[in-house]
């Protein structure tokens, strides 16, 4: 038996697995989409629904494959996508919605990010989000990219308080966020979503975190994922078309690393000690 996957809630009161499934990288291959959609499914079936990927991500290809992979499954999953910032007026909110709907092939959004800041106001965005969630045409907004000083500007704005996540890179050679914009957004009760939890497979032969996993049975993939799955408000949405990792991925949750070895870890990957730029791939 598996443990289950624990639950994040969002500010509106929706809650969410704390182990979700990114695209990105998907959508650009037709030789990869089947895969790429069986990949989906699995995750549905696993219990890994939240769905995240972007209009950015192969050019609306990804929203494609999302949208194929949920015809007959839109309600089994927490579905999300991202606004390019030179889309995010007030008009050209509306109308990239309504664009990545009908890639996606549904009538809303559980979930829709502004990809990074651009240069459209932020009251502007935020309106159109708003303008959208009565409309049901999503029910939740949030942000990706944006760090404590951009969170503390979007809640300066009308209705900038409504964010229901913000979505950064965050894994374990990636810890910047841990000195401010993580307890920034805990104390706020905003979740985290994790892209790249594994850091795009680069960390994954890290002798310590090799040693780690040998002492777990387990992979370094796995370890990774559950340092963030210890966070609290954290959800990672790691990316994979194959089925294995998929569900290695999933098993990750039944981990339960000693303090002794977080600390080892903590010395191989150390947590910041000051204000970081946040980074971003």
């Amino acid at each position: 038996m598996h443990d289950a996957i624990p639950t994040v809630t969002l500010p509106g009161g929706a809650e969410v697995p704390s182990l979700g499934f990114g695209t990105w990288m998907m959508g650009e291959n037709r030789s990869t989409a089947k895969a790429e959609v069986d990949a989906i499914r699995l995750a549905l079936d696993l219990g890994m629904t939240v769905i995240d990927t972007a209009e950015m991500y192969g050019d609306g290809g990804a929203e494609r494959i999302v949208g194929e992979a949920l015809k007959d499954r839109r309600e089994d999953a927490f579905l999300v996508t991202k606004i390019l910032p030179w889309n995010a007026s007030y008009d050209g909110t509306i109308k990239a919605c309504h664009t990545s709907l009908d890639r996606l092939g549904t009538d809303h959004l559980d979930l829709y990010l502004l990809h990074w800041r651009g240069e459209h106001p932020l009251d502007e965005t935020v309106a159109a989000m708003e303008e959208l969630k009565t409309a049901g045409r999503i029910r939740a907004w949030g942000v990706s990219n944006f760090d404590v000083e951009d969170m503390e500007e979007l809640f300066s704005v009308a209705d900038g308080k409504n964010c229901a996540v913000n979505q950064v890179l965050y894994n374990l050679s990636r810890r910047g966020i841990e000195f401010d914009l993580l307890p920034w957004c805990q104390e706020h009760q905003i979740p985290v979503m994790a892209y790249s939890p594994i850091e795009q497979g680069r960390i994954l032969h890290h002798p310590e975190l090799v040693h780690v996993a040998k002492a777990y049975q387990a992979t370094p993939a796995q370890v990774a994922l559950a340092f963030l799955l210890e966070r609290e408000g954290v959800i990672p949405i790691p990316k994979t078309s194959n089925l294995r990792r998929l569900q290695e991925n999933r098993d990750a949750v039944d981990l339960d690393i000693s303090d002794e070895d977080w600390s080892r870890l903590d010395a191989a990957f150390p947590p910041p000690a000051r204000k970081m730029p946040l980074e971003m791939l």
